[in-house]
């Protein structure tokens, strides 16, 4: 073999190891890649009893039920399908029907998701107290439309 062919044998291998590691790693990934899945892909995938994932959507309206003790019942739905999340700790300060959510857990045998960890998502004109009093102190704040939106959603439930 001549010098030149050497060298392209050599760049073609690692082009070929380098590829496969790529591929592995995308695979390993490929579970992770969504940040949550909704209702209806988990009614469509089938999840498996314990494997664990993410829940999102949005809680259903007349769906939490606090009187289990200090186990907290509600529904997850994505306007398609709903399912029903057994929690057993302290709800975000956001978390209110109507709301979006994000659940981690895991479904049981009874089809409910049991969730050790539940995130209260806001929507994207949400602005901290603090830096809405500001802007509006230093006369630096936009339209009549955008103040009443950050007042709404700075209130405290």
């Amino acid at each position: 073999m001549t010098r030149k062919q050497k060298r392209l044998g050599l760049i073609g291998l690692a082009g070929l190891v380098l590829g496969s590691a790529v591929g592995l790693v995308l695979y390993g990934l490929s579970s992770s890649v969504t940040y949550f899945q909704s209702p209806s892909d988990i009614a469509e995938q089938q999840v498996e009893v314990g494997q664990r994932i993410r829940l999102g959507g949005l809680v259903e309206d007349d769906s939490l039920d606090k009187s289990q003790g200090s186990v907290i019942l509600f529904r997850v739905t994505d306007q398609a399908e709903a399912i029903p999340v057994s929690y057993k700790g302290i709800l975000p300060d956001l978390f209110r029907e109507g709301q979006g959510i994000i659940a981690e857990g895991h479904m049981n045998e009874k089809g409910v998701f049991i969730a050790d960890t539940v995130l209260a998502k806001h929507d994207e004109s949400y602005m901290p107290k603090e830096v809405y009093e500001t802007l509006k102190e230093d006369g630096h704040w936009m339209e009549e439309e955008q103040a009443a939106s950050a007042e709404q959603s700075t209130k405290v439930n």
